[in-house]
């Protein structure tokens, strides 16, 4: 059975951070032995080997093992700490709530159609492209670069951000200023609905495309804390320590706590999009949007501002009802301008010691670049087919996301009942994104199937929200199962710097391909590339990837580190 990071916990090197740990749990190992513990670099895989028969027992009373020769002293993390605030219901649901109003249909369904919307109308009929970038492009093309230069700056932006994110209390604010500025962005929409501000409506795209992805991050960010310091995981780490449940019965907890939250968000978020895309439709009604093509454009831009709305409305309480917990302490020595320097340098350096992560963020930085290129290319072969019908895109829209929230629920439904890992039912969704590249790649040799016909969209919106949308949930449980404690916000930020670049590089790639395609036109022409990539990256994901090593390398690691700075939390920021 595969474990998420705390499994066969050997090693804390962390004091309490938004994960609720602190050290010292049981007589005669506290926190000033672990300072005084003389660390060298161990083989995760033979410290593992090492371990006495009775180390559940010792485990218990909060020491797993000894080991002199060496010398490295082993010590089991106290799960839960009082200090740190207690997840409460109501925290849980305006997080949910954070996520129904960052649904994406304004800047990241929505603003693509207008955008694309737009360049459509705004290039001549005879040749169909448009100067960008110093070069003449179709609409397609233009897309995918500008894509491409979206996620390019992101990345830039997360390697920043997330070289200070979790230092301190101050993380919050990243999320409100990406908020507010995405709404900013949403509403801006309103004034640009003419083919001739095209050029525009690049800049909303791309400066939407970018605050959407941070607030994403940020957000999804906060899971991990929130699930170890709900009531349900505050008690079974009081258990653990009075010897009433093993390790891995911990570890189970763990995993299956972090998975209903990510879940759970992703189930209500999709009922909840399905009620806004209701309201949607009767506003679209209103400004009678099949009344001509200036109509539609202007319905478009509505519809964006619309859902910006609701956005604001429901991520609101989010900002004032999220606990401040305590991230790491500053080093002595160092201040908030090089602390960041330092922790880009530290991951840059060790993180080579964590090869289980290492296979996963290679595996994500693939997959990821196919999934993501995949969805664009559909998007834009689905809008040329409906002719860029606002309402009929709106009524795809929401049979795709009925069957999201139709396939997230009956996966979490199956991990729950049947005990399956987090793992296996991410096996299950790179299966269905392989089978999805290849129905497109069938385009390239008929007309009649592969992303060509109207009923096909229909199909698609089906297979994609039942079998490949758990992805958004689970690669983020998966994210978290790598990810040593008390750095989150730099990994998921790395993360999203992986799959950032992974989407500026697919774009780019599928936009060359269509150039270089006969007559510049074949958008169907990249499912080669995308199914190849597929494959390749979900096997080496599916065969290499073991979530319980990866525990152990980062408990090694995070002990480590420890005696190296002494890291602490920093409550007081």
């Amino acid at each position: 059975m595969s474990a998420d990071p705390a499994t066969v916990s050997i090693l804390q090197a962390q004091e309490p951070h938004d994960d609720a740990v602190t050290t010292g749990m049981g007589t005669g190992t506290g926190a000033e032995a672990e300072a005084e513990a003389e660390v060298t670099a161990v083989d995760p895989d033979e410290v593992a080997k090492s371990l006495p028969v009775s180390a559940e027992d010792d485990a218990k009373r909060g020491v797993l093992a000894t080991a002199s020769a060496g010398t490295v002293t082993i010590v089991t993390p106290v799960y839960a700490s009082p200090e740190i605030p207690e997840t409460t219901q109501r925290e849980v649901w305006t997080w949910y709530a954070y996520y129904i109003g960052a649904n994406g249909l304004s800047l990241f369904n929505f603003g693509p159609t207008a955008f694309q919307n737009l360049l459509a109308q705004a290039a001549p009929e005879d040749t169909g492209l448009l100067d960008f970038g110093g070069h003449p492009r179709n609409v397609n093309s233009i897309v995918l670069l500008c894509n491409g230069i979206s996620f390019a700056v992101q990345a830039a932006l997360f390697l920043v951000i997330g070289a200070y994110a979790d230092f301190g209390s101050g993380r919050r604010w990243v999320l409100i200023v990406f908020s507010l500025l995405s709404y900013g962005v949403g509403f801006g929409w309103l004034g640009v609905h003419e083919p001739a501000h095209w050029q525009a409506a690049a800049a909303l795209y791309m400066l939407g495309l970018l605050c959407y992805q941070l607030t994403l991050t940020y957000w999804t960010a906060a899971f991990p804390a929130l699930a170890r310091n709900t009531r349900r995981l505050k008690d079974a780490a009081g258990a653990y320590a009075e010897g009433e449940i093993t390790q891995v019965e911990y570890d189970l907890a763990d995993e299956m706590e972090r998975s209903r939250l990510s879940n759970m968000a992703f189930y209500i978020q999709s009922i909840g999009e399905v009620g806004i895309l209701a309201v949607i439709v009767g506003v679209m009604f209103g400004v009678h949007v099949t009344d001509s093509t200036e109509a539609n454009n202007w319905g478009l831009s509505v519809l964006i501002a619309v859902a910006t709305a609701f956005w604001v409305a429901l991520g609101l309480p989010w900002f004032f009802l999220e606990k401040k917990r305590p991230g790491l302490k500053i080093p002595d020595g160092m201040n908030i301008v090089t602390v960041g320097l330092w922790q880009l340098w530290e991951a840059a350096t060790q993180i080579w010691r964590l090869k289980q992560s290492l296979i996963y963020l290679a595996g994500y930085f693939l997959l990821g670049d196919s999934l993501n290129t995949t969805v664009t290319v559909i998007g834009t072969l689905q809008n040329s087919v409906v002719a860029y019908d606002t309402l009929m895109l709106t009524y795809l829209l929401i049979v795709g996301i009925a069957a999201q929230g139709t396939g997230i629920g009956v996966f979490w439904l199956i991990q729950k009942r049947v005990g399956v890992s987090a793992k296996a039912m991410f096996n299950a969704v790179m299966v269905s994104i392989i089978l999805l590249d290849g129905w497109g790649m069938i385009g390239n040799w008929t007309d009649k199937f592969g992303f060509h016909n109207a009923w096909e969209f229909w199909l698609y919106q089906v297979f994609y929200g039942l079998f490949v949308c758990p992805w958004y949930s689970y690669s983020q449980i998966l994210i978290s199962s790598v990810t040593p404690r008390g750095h989150e916000f730099l990994f998921f930020s790395l993360f999203s710097i992986i799959g950032k670049t992974s989407s500026f590089i697919g774009p780019q790639v599928s936009s060359a391909i269509i150039d270089a395609s006969p007559g510049g036109s074949n958008n169907s022409a990249p499912f080669y590339f995308l199914f190849a990539l597929s494959v390749v990256s979900a096997l080496g994901i599916w065969i290499f990837l073991d979530l319980e090593k990866s525990a152990r390398e980062q408990e090694v690691f995070l002990q480590e580190e420890k005696a190296r700075l002494g890291l602490a939390t920093d409550s007081d920021s």
